[in-house]
Order: C-alpha cells, then sequence, then structure tokens
C-alpha cells in the first residue's frame, strides 16, 4: 500500500473522527461536550465517502478504516451504557472481520443470492428506504439512547416522553433489521470458510 493513501482526503477525515472519539471517551459523563462531538462524527461519517468518490480517493485501507471507525465509536457507548452492551460490539467486529476477510472492500454489493430482506436491505449500498431504515437503527440508537439516559431528549430537546417511546421503538426495530442482517454475514463467512477447507482438503 502506497504511504500517499493514509493522506487521502477521506482517511483525514477518519483521522479527526477519531480526535473526536477520544474527547467523547474523556467527557463521557459531560452531555454537553459528548453529545455535540459525537454527533459531528456520525455527520463527518456521511462526508468521506462522498470524498472518496468525488476525489476519487477510494481505496481498500480506507473502506475498512471507515467501518472500523464506526464501530469504535458505537464500542464507546454500547459497553458504557450497558453491561450487556459488549454483545452488540463484539457481534459489529465480528462481522467486520467477516466481511472484510472473505468479500473484500466492495462487501456491500455482494448479497445478491441473500435472502429477500437481505437483498432489500444491502441494495444500493443502504440507499433505499429499507436500507436507511437498518442504519438509523444501526448508528443513530446508541446516541439515542445516550440522550434518554442522560436526559437529554427531555431537558435540552423538551420531547415528550410518548415521542422517545414511538422513536426509540422505530430504531430498536432497525437495528433487528440489521442484526438479521449480521447474523446472515457470519453465516455465509463460516459457508465460505467451510468450502475453503474442503477445497483444500480435496487437494
Amino acid at each position: 500500500m502506497s504511504l500517499k493513501i493514509l493522506l487521502y482526503v477521506p482517511n483525514v477525515i477518519g483521522y479527526i473522527r477519531i480526535l473526536l472519539l477520544l474527547v467523547c471517551w474523556w467527557t463521557f459523563n459531560y452531555p454537553v461536550v459528548f453529545f455535540p462531538c459525537y454527533v459531528i462524527s456520525i455527520i463527518l461519517d456521511g462526508f468521506d465517502g462522498y470524498a472518496a468518490r468525488k476525489l476519487n480517493q477510494v481505496s481498500e485501507f480506507g473502506a475498512w478504516f471507515d467501518v472500523a471507525i464506526d464501530n469504535f465509536g458505537r464500542t464507546m457507548l454500547w459497553s458504557s451504557l450497558f453491561s450487556w452492551g459488549h454483545f452488540i460490539s463484539s457481534l459489529e467486529w465480528c462481522v467486520l472481520v467477516c466481511t472484510h476477510n472473505s468479500l473484500g472492500a466492495d462487501w456491500k454489493t455482494k448479497f445478491g443470492d441473500g435472502p429477500w430482506w437481505v437483498r432489500k436491505t444491502m441494495a444500493n449500498g443502504f440507499k433505499t428506504p429499507v436500507g436507511a431504515f437498518a442504519i438509523f437503527g444501526l448508528h443513530v440508537l446508541p446516541i439515542w439512547l445516550y440522550g434518554y439516559h442522560n436526559r437529554l431528549l427531555s431537558a435540552a430537546f423538551m420531547m415528550p416522553y410518548t415521542w422517545q417511546w414511538i422513536i426509540t421503538t422505530f430504531l430498536v426495530a432497525g437495528r433487528l433489521l440489521c442484526m438479521a442482517v449480521e447474523f446472515w454475514c457470519i453465516w455465509i463467512h463460516i459457508m465460505y470458510l467451510v468450502r475453503n477447507e474442503k477445497e483444500t482438503q480435496g487437494k
């Protein structure tokens, strides 16, 4: 890998996101700092992919780096908010290993043979209503729960509890759909390993 790739604009955006997440880690119990820093990190996540395509700076390192940063942020949230949060973050890291090991950087495009609900979710790189529903559950649910846990939704945004629970239910449903796809990714990776094992033994 050329070291020049490390200085691609989308990867520089990734370094900025890491700095923001470090600030978030240090200020987890101070929502007035944590919340805006984490939200800015999520917003920047939408810009790095755009910059990669616009500047023709797409790379395998960038594809992996982007997902890894996402996982770092969500791992911090899930594991800090709930004692069982490590299960969610472990699942996400396992999926990262599975997809980037057997499917490569363009893993999002390789689910044409999956069940209909996987194809619907993954179609056009998640850029469909079903895909957006799953991505909202993946990315927004943990920071939403942080806001609920720290009473930001009530105090800062003055949101009625009824709406908080409606939106929470919507995000949880999206996360469950995303989880179903994650388990499918792990399953097809297991099938990939088993197939390779059989082919190796056959030689």
